[in-house]
């Protein structure tokens, strides 16, 4: 495999073909160790992996046939079971109430550890693309995080270091890996593709699991768009074959899930007792959330269609539920309960920035007041704002899981209450749509995943929205509060063109970006994910 002497050769165990360049420094990453557990991982778990996938579409599919999501039955008894915890909280894990979210380039892991956040989401999967470098380059850049040695130099010579190498003062890392829908093309076992969530994994936990025991942490990792408690399931089996793999002890590992799909708000008990052993809480991944709403419900017609996406807040009725019972359900069980992320970014504008700190203070102090023990920020700039909130409330506490909301009292018809969120469809929020879906993927197919986009920082899920959005909107027959017109797909077209001509650049850098967006935006067939068939299009 190799081309030249700075080509590395990679020791494949039998079976592992890597099809990606290699660079110098990938084979510490890609090591025969890491590849080997990719195999082992891929052999036990693969088919059970698509058979959960197709039990998705299965669930869709009843709900386009009028069955209502409800609380499973056959689950009853894990939830009305008052015994069981999930585990104590681990080294690194006790305080969380602040954490920020951002891809794994070198700049951002470096502005990341010295933002002063309790802990890091190193985001393989929404804020980062899964171009083969980044696959390759964000492990890379994690372990010599954790060994203290890393350092970047900007084009412009602008020099990045640690302030200091002490993991105790640093955030702990809690790296997130892909989704299980989303494949790695270039690791194939036995001639098939690998799950690029346990690709993520593998490489993190080969690279950085002893140094992160090393360190007085662990290996942990925040687990993506479930959508069962079977699901989750997978996720333990993974943890245990990799700790044994690597003779690490059981329960070594540790994960926190977002609970960001519509599914999985009705199983949030059932998903921390499958990982009981490995938990750390739960998320509230509240812009994945929206989309899988419309997603879930897309053709269920207008009393499942959400208005613009910018007048849907945390205040709404179906939000306030999903958010309360997430803090019941991991206080009741032990486990810390996390809000969402602000996307709100500084900016140069002082009335915009005086607007954007004002409403991360109103968030954060919102879930603080629900009871949730830390929250996200997705800009070194608001780690502080929103560390002043937790620590009005928290005070010298690490957390507040001995607050049990008993008080929260949810239905599955209060998750579900759509049509009692404020707000209307118009022609500015479509456009708005069209503006940060076709921005957001221009910057998606260069290998950038978080971009800042009208002062907010936007990632894979701003997509998800805006074009599934459009879709229901299409195929609803949803007329525009402001003008009158029916959301047709040759609306949708005319308004791309007249978006597209006013984008910073000029059309022309947007041309990949725009026929993808409509590729899935006004379709026949609704695609479950966008970032399928773009990262296709990726070498």
């Amino acid at each position: 495999m190799t081309n030249s002497s700075q080509t590395p050769t990679l020791d494949l165990p039998d079976g592992v073909a890597v099809t990606g360049d290699l660079r110098p420094g990938y084979e510490q990453i890609l090591s025969r160790q890491a590849l080997e557990l990719v195999a082992v991982l891929h052999r036990a778990l693969e088919p059970r992996r698509q058979e959960r996938l197709t039990a998705r579409a299965e669930v869709v599919r009843a709900v386009a046939e009028g069955q209502d999501l409800d609380f499973l039955p056959e689950t009853a008894h894990v939830r009305q079971d008052p015994s069981w915890r999930v585990a104590e909280h681990a080294p690194g894990l006790v305080d969380r109430r602040v954490e920020m979210t951002g891809p794994t380039d070198r700049k951002m892991t470096i502005n990341a550890m010295n933002s002063g956040a309790r802990v890091w989401l190193a985001d393989q999967e929404d804020a980062n693309t899964p171009m083969w470098a980044n696959v390759v380059e964000g492990p890379m850049n994690l372990r010599d995080a954790i060994a203290g040695t890393i350092s970047f130099t900007s084009p412009q010579g602008k020099e990045y270091a640690l302030t200091t190498t002490d993991q105790a003062q640093l955030p702990t890392i809690v790296m997130r890996p892909r989704g299980w829908h989303l494949d790695e093309k270039h690791v194939t076992v036995d001639g098939q593709r690998t799950a690029g969530g346990l690709v993520d994994f593998a490489l993190s936990m080969a690279a950085s699991a002893r140094l992160q025991i090393e360190a007085g942490k662990g290996p942990y990792f925040y687990l993506p768009k479930m959508e069962h408690h079977l699901e989750a399931r997978l996720w333990n089996d993974a943890f245990v074959l990799a700790q044994d793999f690597l003779g690490i002890p059981r329960g070594t590992i540790r994960a926190t899930c977002l609970i960001e799909t519509l599914p999985a708000a009705f199983q949030m008990e059932e998903i921390l007792y499958e990982l009981r052993e490995h938990s750390a809480g739960l998320n509230a991944g509240r812009w994945d959330y929206l989309f899988s709403i419309i997603k879930t419900y897309r053709t269920r017609g207008a009393d499942y269609v959400l208005p613009d996406r910018n007048a849907v807040t945390m205040t709404a009725p179906m939000m306030r539920a999903y958010t309360e019972l997430l803090v019941r359900t991991c206080h009741k069980r032990g486990a810390h309960a996390i809000g969402g992320m602000s996307a709100f970014i500084p900016s140069r504008d002082e009335e915009v920035n005086k607007a954007a700190f004002e409403k991360v203070t109103a968030d954060k102090q919102r879930e603080a007041d629900d009871g949730f023990d830390g929250s996200w920020v997705a800009h070194p700039g608001m780690v502080q704002t929103c560390l002043d909130v937790f620590d009005r409330v928290l005070g010298d506490q690490p957390n507040q899981v001995d607050n049990l909301r008993e008080d929260v009292q949810v239905t599955a018809a209060d998750l579900l209450d759509v049509r009692a969120t404020p707000g209307e469809v118009t022609e500015q929020g479509l456009r708005a749509n069209i503006d940060v879906g076709v921005q957001y993927l221009a910057a998606w197919l260069t290998g950038r995943g978080a971009v800042g986009i009208h002062n907010l920082m936007e990632d894979a899920a701003t997509a998800e929205i805006s074009r599934s959005q459009i879709w229901q909107w299409i195929h609803n027959d949803i007329t525009l509060a402001d003008t009158g017109e029916t959301v047709s797909a040759e609306l949708v077209e005319r308004l791309v063109e007249e978006v597209v001509t006013e984008l910073p650049g000029g059309a022309e850098q947007y041309a990949e970006a725009k026929h993808l967006f409509l590729q899935v935006a006004v379709a026949d067939d609704y695609a479950d994910f966008l970032t399928v068939p773009a990262y296709e299009t990726m070498p």
